[in-house]
């Protein structure tokens, strides 16, 4: 499997936001069926200044940034780390080469200050010019150029299966509403990094790089009431499949 192959889902950081902006909370969804639902931010929303695909490489630069030691997606540790301005994030679970560990019956617990929007992939896809010319196709640029990288993760996300549940209620339509693909862009790792960790390869550096793109069903949820909320989400792809349940405190 690659790197955040189809490993994902939650926490939010933001990394050089400069001047955000804190907007109010954009449209939800609002069809018959989604009323008594979750409160779920349209993708074609601009939320907090940013639009979905926006989101999505600064979830990638958050996640990326953080070292592994300290990393909540690898340890199932603190979920504030690297978070700050309206948006958290969230995700999945990353496994080191050659660890025993497992993708499915994930729980966490994790403390949400109120007013925060939640920002994470049910399933997701990463690559980039340094994972290829490391460890995927060294020597061979063509699997570096972005529209290489973009094409070889909409090929398994396609015949993806995914769903999502918020305290019991199914978020609905994920397929048709919240595929979301990132721009190109960059990323700094620190020397105890996630590639390094995943790949088993001392040859991913602290440094910053470019190009990288994410593709993936990503959902942000409005500010949830203050209060214990159940978070559950499950994907499945090319015989890979995810299942993680986050048990939310949000605090007042």
């Amino acid at each position: 499997m690659r790197k955040h192959m189809w490993a994902v889902v939650v926490m939010a950081l933001v990394i050089a936001l400069g001047l955000l902006v804190v907007v109010a909370v954009p449209s939800v969804l609002a069809g018959d069926d989604e009323r008594e639902g979750p409160k779920v931010i349209d993708r074609d929303s601009v939320a907090y200044g940013r639009t979905y695909s926006e989101w999505s490489a600064a979830w990638e630069q958050w996640s990326d940034s953080i070292p592994v030691a300290q990393h909540p997606l690898f340890t199932d540790g603190d979920c504030s780390v690297g978070q700050s301005g309206p948006v958290w994030f969230l995700g999945g679970k990353f496994c080191a080469n050659g660890a025993n560990c497992s993708y499915t019956g994930v729980v966490r617990s994790c403390n949400v200050p109120s007013e925060k929007a939640l920002y994470f992939p049910i399933l997701n896809g990463e690559d980039s010019a340094l994972e290829e010319s490391v460890a995927e196709n060294p020597g061979n640029e063509t699997y570096q150029q972005i529209a290489t990288m973009r094409s070889y993760e909409d090929a398994g996300l396609s015949a993806a299966k995914v769903s999502c549940w918020v305290d019991g209620a199914p978020i609905r339509h994920l397929k048709e509403r919240f595929r979301v693909q990132s721009p190109a862009f960059g990323f700094t790792l620190p020397t105890d990094n996630l590639l390094k960790a995943i790949y088993g390869n001392p040859n991913f550096l602290a440094g910053t790089y470019f190009p990288a793109v994410d593709d993936g069903y990503y959902v942000m949820l409005a500010p949830l009431p203050p209060g214990p909320h159940r978070l559950h989400f499950r994907g499945v792809v090319d015989g890979f499949a995810l299942d993680i349940t986050y048990y939310l405190n949000v605090t007042k």
